[in-house]
């Protein structure tokens, strides 16, 4: 625990000496609450979404701001592992696990603090969600899991990848996958094809699940295919991050 805590102090130092990840992991997000709300979120007035735009992208919009604070995450595992610091801790007295512990636990961090910062915003643009207490608890119990399973598989990717610029690339899909899912608009609005993709691709499940504990109306169905979801990513995270960990380092 001792060394988690060093190692998490060592990556949050990082991030914070880093404007590039600041702003990936907290303002590029805001910015494009604001852009689809005021420019295309007038578009949706015509979209049965059941309430306000604002309403209805913002879960979406929290997911998108765990998943585009990945790539710091991601260059930073890789540059441990390309740059010769995990030399120098092998021959230190650290436990290894603490060394990924540690990327996971700041990349939740950071996360967190970001959703807060686009939570607020959204407060601020009129969002007005109609959960209770326990539904609010749910829904940052479940922010909590899906910021823990995709952190583990960035983790993965980032030693798994051959180079710092590499890594930069190996989380584009998990960027870009919520887009293609309901964050942004009903899956059945999507034209044949791309609907049937946003339909059985991890993320929407997800999405529609923090939606619903956050609108007060959670599906049973969809908050069980969603945390096995999570769970699974995390497991396959986990166990690839500490094979890849024990064969390279």
């Amino acid at each position: 625990m001792s060394n988690a805590t060093t190692m998490l102090g060592r990556n949050f130092k990082h991030t914070l000496r880093n404007p590039v990840a600041v702003f990936n992991a907290i303002l590029f997000p805001i910015v494009l609450l604001l852009m689809f709300v005021y420019v295309i979120g007038g578009a949706f007035d015509k979209v049965e979404i059941g309430g306000k735009y604002i309403d209805y992208i913002t879960p979406g919009m929290i997911v998108l701001t765990i998943c585009y604070g990945l790539s710091a995450t991601a260059l930073s595992v890789n540059t441990d592992m390309t740059k010769g610091i995990i030399n120098r801790f092998k021959v230190m007295d650290i436990s290894r696990s603490a060394v990924l512990s540690g990327h996971v636990v700041a990349t939740m961090l950071r996360s967190l603090i970001a959703i807060a910062a686009v939570i607020g915003v959204a407060f601020a643009m009129g969002f007005r969600p109609a959960a209770d207490f326990g539904d609010w608890l749910g829904a940052i119990g479940f922010i909590v899991l899906i910021s823990f399973a995709t952190s583990w598989i960035t983790v993965a990717l980032g030693l798994a990848a051959k180079s710092p610029e590499s890594a930069g690339l190996v989380t584009v899909p998990l960027i870009m996958l919520p887009f293609l899912s309901s964050a942004i608009s009903p899956a059945d609005t999507m034209g044949a094809g791309v609907r049937q993709f946003a339909e059985y691709q991890p993320f929407t499940p997800i999405i529609e699940t923090l939606r619903g504990l956050l609108t007060g109306e959670p599906a049973v169905n969809s908050t069980i295919v969603a945390v096995a979801w999570c769970l699974g990513i995390a497991l396959i995270g986990y166990v690839w991050s500490l094979s890849t960990f024990k064969k390279r380092a």
